[in-house]
């Protein structure tokens, strides 16, 4: 059995407009260039084929097939893109997310492919982007539905987690990634311009802290004919909470070195806040919505 390709991150900062094929190309385009710089595991951002708009989902949103599902140009045709391009280049690709059609509902959806051309996993958005702030208001529970469970997908390089944008502010979902194996956590989003500058990275750093491992999160370019000005700077952190490597709002495709996977183990042995956790004092659930009667 020959070793594992040693697992160099691509992140795939395309400019997404109102054409839907030129997303798509654009997409495929950046994809073949992150594989033209080593990338073995890639992906592509937050709504990669179409803008991220609520009054737009359903206009570009597409079925998606379930894990281990078939997909066709026809009726899947993004999804099917990505599954030819995760054979055609034998790498691992975080498919972004697309707006999914299922029935009379609209999800936020990621599709993992793999490199023998299945779909690794399916990760639906759980946390709506939701927001009013005063010079700024999104609601996505407008047109779209939250998932209702989290994602991780076995790879070479071991169990790798999946969020979508508005994931990453929830750390109990990385913990519980964390649990379930995962030394790399992956978020495809679209922070903006109000978010982005306090935010993004700062909740990279502190996923990456809080659980030892390696985050990496891509956006799409910042597009100035859209009216949803995308924060970019996709970034790759390290266990450490170090930034190893981030760029601008403009269209770029980034690819890292080889990542030390035993850089986790290191971190979480010199600092074992697993093992110190007062797990004996965390039974009260801080999560918990209040009760209506309450």
């Amino acid at each position: 059995m020959s070793p594992s390709p040693s697992l160099r991150v691509g992140l795939c900062q395309v400019l997404v407009g109102m054409d839907k094929a030129r997303n798509l190309e654009n997409a495929r385009q950046a994809v073949k260039q992150a594989v033209t710089k080593g990338a073995t595991l890639v992906s592509l951002p937050e709504c990669f084929n179409s803008p991220y708009a609520v009054d737009q989902f359903a206009k570009y949103a597409e079925p998606v097939p379930a894990v281990g599902g078939v997909a066709n140009e026809r009726d899947h045709p993004s999804t099917r893109m990505l599954l030819d391009l995760a054979v055609e280049h034998n790498i691992h690709l975080v498919g972004g997310s697309i707006p999914e059609r299922e029935g009379d509902k609209l999800y936020n959806t990621c599709v993992v492919a793999g490199p023998s051309g299945t779909i690794l996993a399916k990760h639906r958005k759980m946390h709506l982007f939701d927001i009013d702030l005063p010079d700024m208001k999104f609601t996505e529970s407008a047109t779209l539905s939250g998932g209702d469970s989290l994602t991780v997908f076995d790879s070479p390089w071991g169990p790798i987690g999946v969020g979508i944008c508005y994931d990453m502010r929830f750390p109990v979902l990385a913990a519980l990634m964390r649990q379930r194996g995962a030394k790399v956590l992956v978020y495809p989003g679209a922070f903006n311009t109000k978010t982005g500058p306090a935010h993004w990275e700062l909740l990279q750093r502190a996923r990456a802290v809080d659980n030892q491992l390696f985050v990496a999160t891509c956006s799409p370019a910042r597009n100035p004919e859209s009216t949803y000005q995308a924060w970019g700077h996709s970034s790759l952190v390290s266990p450490w909470g170090e930034v190893l490597m981030t760029t601008d709002e403009h269209a770029s495709v980034l690819v890292s070195e080889p990542l030390d996977l035993d850089h986790v183990e290191r971190v979480r042995a010199s600092i074992p806040v697993s093992v110190q956790a007062r797990v004996d004092l965390y039974d009260a659930p801080v999560w918990k919505k209040p009760r209506a009667d309450a």
